[in-house]
């Protein structure tokens, strides 16, 4: 597990102990299945380097799964996990702040930090979901009950107003709590579950099974899981599935801290005769370029190997440290191509280059491109693996090995595929999205633009970049052509022009370089391209930059798929979170651009909305089902984000370990310090307009059927469904799903109620069906407003419960949504 921060020794040494008791809480939670029995930390590098300290093998601070750092955030020091996928998927990292890791008066509150840490643990891990719902803490149960939303409904403790032992108001019109209402559960309780709603009571040490488990809280868990209990979810898990209690107690976890040293980084390049086709090896070395001279960060290691059918060290390691450095390993990239293909061979000549920095080859980097078969290529697989080393892949072409990416797989790097498509600018953006993994965001290149297209003779291609203040620092516009240098014209904010004699020409790699001096202008730039040619060209730019400020992280933009391989008909789900340090960047327009091996690209607006695959509304997690699959293969994935006016910084407020407001402590009210007030002013932060394109690599798909694919991806599930009665009319609101998921429209609606919620969730075509004939589904994201009124007999506190599926016109059908319940209120 390991962490990454900018804490102090003392931070570490907290730490370390609440890892300690955090596996001994786990071990009781999962019913003696499971403990921590590794911990690897890793230090930052502006510590002081200790003999105790070794050195990562592939732990970095981008994989890490528990991160210490500071943030600023309206919910102070909460612990939280970014968490974006459905039940059962893991999460992306769990936060913690170095206050949490000190401040002992937030004991009361958020309870032994151990606990917390399986509280979060369970989300990353297992991907169950919270049980306690902030924005909803009460519900009227079946019996007509007010109960706190929670899990298990054994906890017992009291309703009250904030700061008082007085009993809660009641909102008249809702039957409800008014918004002053807390519940303060017992500090002593007889129930011991669950670890996902107070993992701070000090008796609570199980997460609820299925028959300790809520199903009628509205909460997260209940909404994402389907009802399901944690524990069913976790016993299930991977981790857990088969698996029987230990009879001993388990030893405590082995710590190891880590300290990383320089970045050292290989080029291992193919220069096969195959490179010769397609321009494939002058486009190398404009994309090697591009890495060497814009990417790579000052003060790493970089070498070249080049290999055929065995492998040559055109340059050993040089330490880059000024722009000569940097154009010596620039004039050794590769100019002409022959020969067989053996990536064993250039693998193995690539360590043999990492090795000559001490440190032997663990932590170290390959950059590995090939666009070649290979049927030796499993024959240095070990090799790889003892290595230590990580090892990033690019697939150039349509028939690189198939085997490539089990290289990235096996190391942890990442894994990117290029074609032959000189308007996706596919091959530069794969070497742009190799930065280093170290945490430090001030250094890293950043890629505020990537652009390709045809443009005809005698015609323009015009378009606007926008540079925001958190970035201009090291910015670089590369421009690059097919066939004759265009006329190139490129205006600043403040009207300034630069033209092709600003930049620096390289006609044989075809290819231009223009250097802002300084930081460069915020606001928007705009960039043209006149083609003087007498027929169509493609013309490629590339923009990159570097934070302005070491102490103001800028907006970035990490992008995932849900899957690295799928077999078709299961859809691929694209995610991009937008953020700046850690906090969420919101209402900002995100493009996705999946190209196949062959044929062109689809584009797609990928959403933040809560809705179909997106499960948190203005979370900065922009997400998509991608459906349009053309042919089985590797494809690529790159995301385009562009923030506007009203393109904000926002706050995560899903998936955050529970601020206890108090207890009763043998009859008396008890409350706990309110939570250290955050400054309005702090939130949302006008972003403003920013241009940002990032890399997702690549993915690959099996069974696509040949010849004209069937109608059978059906509408996504409604997870948003909302009800409420007024007087004698019933309304129902959610957001619209799609044909194919959240793409296109729906045909029609099914909407069933009953006045059991287990009816709906157990037989739902058995419920009362209501009449939708009349509804013509809207497009996928709008939002349904649908009111009727029923002829069933009503009286105050009536409960009636409704849930929803929709189909499309090939009779696909939904799975149900969520249970929404609407009740009788006569004031």
């Amino acid at each position: 597990m390991p962490g990454a921060s900018r804490p102090s020794r003392q931070h570490c040494f907290f730490f370390l102990a609440m890892i300690i008791d955090s596996s001994s809480y786990l071990f009781k939670a999962t019913r003696q299945r499971a403990y921590f029995r590794d911990v690897k930390i890793l230090i930052p590098l502006t510590w002081t380097n200790k003999s105790m300290y070794q050195r990562p093998k592939r732990e970095t601070f981008d994989n890490a799964d528990v991160i210490v750092s500071e943030q600023k955030t309206r919910y102070g020091d909460d612990p939280y996990t970014l968490q974006y996928g459905g039940c059962g998927e893991t999460g992306r990292y769990i936060h913690l702040t170095p206050n949490f890791l000190l401040d002992d008066t937030l004991l009361n509150a958020y309870g032994p930090r151990g606990n917390v840490l399986v509280h979060e643990w369970a989300h990353l891990r297992w991907g169950v979901f919270d049980e306690y719902n902030a924005d909803k803490p009460f519900y009227i149960s079946g019996t007509g009950k007010i109960e706190a939303t929670r899990c298990s409904t054994n906890i017992k403790g009291v309703q009250v107003s904030k700061g008082t032992s007085f009993a809660c108001k009641l909102n008249v019109a809702t039957g409800m709590p008014d918004d002053e209402c807390v519940f303060l559960p017992n500090k002593i309780q007889t129930a011991t579950s669950s670890v996902m709603y107070l993992q701070g009571l000090p008796f609570v040490a199980n997460f609820c099974d299925d028959k300790s488990h809520n199903f009628e809280a509205p909460n997260l868990q209940n909404l994402m899981c389907n009802y399901r209990s944690t524990w069913d979810v976790i016993s299930n898990s991977k981790d857990l599935k088969d698996t029987t209690p230990m009879t001993s107690s388990p030893p405590l976890p082995m710590v190891t801290l880590l300290q990383a040293g320089d970045r050292v980084v290989c080029l291992v390049l193919d220069v096969s005769g195959s490179m010769e086709y397609h321009n494939r090896i002058q486009r190398l070395k404009q994309a090697g370029q591009v890495f060497l001279l814009q990417i790579i960060e000052t003060g790493s290691y970089a070498g070249i190997v080049t290999f055929t059918s065995y492998a040559v060290i055109e340059k050993n390691l040089l330490l880059i440290d000024n722009d000569a450095k940097r154009q010596e390993l620039v004039n050794s990239l590769p100019t002409s191509a022959s020969g067989g293909t053996n990536i064993c061979r250039g693998v193995l000549k690539g360590f043999e280059v990492l090795e000559e920095v001490t440190g032997g080859t663990s932590g170290k980097e390959i950059v590995l491109l090939t666009d070649g078969e290979d049927e030796k290529i499993q024959s240095c697989f070990t090799e790889v693996e003892d290595s230590g080393s990580i090892i990033h892949t690019i697939s150039l072409g349509p028939k690189a090995a198939k085997e490539l990416e089990q290289l990235a797989d096996m190391t942890g790097g990442l894994k990117f595929h290029a074609t032959d498509s000189l308007d996706s600018n596919g091959l530069i953006d794969a070497f742009t999205g190799i930065s280093s993994s170290n945490g430090n965001l001030s250094q890293q290149s950043i890629q505020l633009e990537s652009n390709g297209r045809t443009v005809k003779t005698k015609e323009w291609f015009n378009s606007t970049v926008s540079i925001d203040k958190s970035v201009g620092k090291d910015t670089f516009f590369m421009i690059t052509w097919q066939t004759s240098e265009p006329d190139i014209y490129v205006k600043t904010s403040s009207g300034r022009i630069y033209i092709m004699t600003d930049f620096k020409k390289d006609t044989n790699l075809k290819a231009a370089r223009l250097q802002i001096l300084g930081i460069a202008e915020t606001g928007n730039w705009i960039y043209s391209f006149y083609n003087k040619y007498s027929s169509s060209q493609v013309f490629g730019i590339t923009i990159t930059s570097r934070a302005a400020d070491h102490s103001v992280p800028p907006v970035t933009v990490n992008t995932h798929m849900n899957a690295d391989t799928i077999d078709y008909p299961n859809p691929m789900i694209l995610y991009a979170e937008v953020s700046q340090g850690f906090l969420p960047v919101v209402k900002a327009t995100v493009i996705a651009i999946i190209e196949p091996e062959t044929g062109p690209p689809v584009t797609l607006e990928l959403l933040d909305n809560g809705a179909g695959s997106d499960f948190a509304k203005l979370d900065g997690v922009y997400s998509r089902y991608f459906t349009s699959f053309k042919e089985n293969g590797r494809y690529s994935l790159k995301v385009q984000v562009q923030g506007k006016e009203k393109t904000i910084l926002a706050s995560w407020t899903q998936n955050r370990a529970a601020y206890i407001p108090g207890f009763v402590d043998n009859g008396q009210v008890q409350f706990n310090p309110s939570k250290s007030p955050v400054k309005d002013d702090d939130f949302n932060i006008v972003v403003g307009s920013f241009s940002r394109t990032s890399s997702g690599g690549s993915f690959s798909v099996a069974g696509v059927p040949s010849g004209p694919l069937p109608d059978i991806f059906p509408p996504n599930k409604i997870t948003d469904l909302e009800a409420e009665m007024k007087e004698d009319t019933f309304i129902l609101i959610w957001t619209a799903p799609g044909n194919d998921y959240d793409l296109g429209n729906a045909s029609r609606y099914e909407i069933r109620m009953s006045k059991n919620l287990l009816t709906l969730r157990n037989d739902f075509s058995s419920a009362e069906q209501i009449n939708t004939s009349h509804i013509i589904p809207l497009p996928a994201g709008s939002q349904e407003i649908f009111s009727f009124k029923l002829d069933v007999i009503t009286e105050n506190g009536t409960i009636l419960y409704f849930a929803a599926r929709a189909s499309d016109e090939a009779a696909n059908k939904a799975d149900v949504s969520n249970i929404a319940q609407a009740i009788m209120i006569i004031p």
